[in-house]
């Protein structure tokens, strides 16, 4: 199993950008894909997790303004984030797991190396 994460970079406080990871070696069907985030000195929290039958979930602090998805093959997870904020600024990775989304690090398996998001 294999996770790559792409699409970090450095943007202003009101811009978008987008993530995607690509997923290897997971069978999509019954496979959950999450994407945390961790800032310097803080914990790894949760930002979105999609499973294979397409439900999403969010975290409260990027409703709205983050979508997930995942093309027809469900081989790629992409992360469209939108008025990005200074407080979003940190390294992003996805994560997978078998079975139900849950919003915690601690029930995923398989993680990418991360992307940095740095938002001014």
């Amino acid at each position: 199993v294999q996770l790559v994460e792409s699409g970090g970079d450095s943007v202003r406080a009101g811009e978008s950008l987008a993530l995607s990871c690509v997923v290897s070696g997971y069978p999509h069907s019954g496979r959950c894909v999450a994407w945390f985030r961790q800032a310097p000195g803080k914990e790894r929290e949760a930002v979105a997790t999609i499973h294979g039958r397409g439900e999403t979930d969010f975290a409260d602090s990027v409703k709205g303004r983050f979508t997930i998805s995942q093309d027809m093959t469900k081989t790629t997870v992409k992360l469209q984030m939108s008025d990005l904020k200074p407080e979003d600024t940190a390294t992003y990775y996805c994560a997978a797991k078998s079975g139900a989304c849950v919003m915690s690090a601690t029930f995923y398996g398989f993680w990418g190396q991360g992307t940095q998001v740095t938002v001014s």
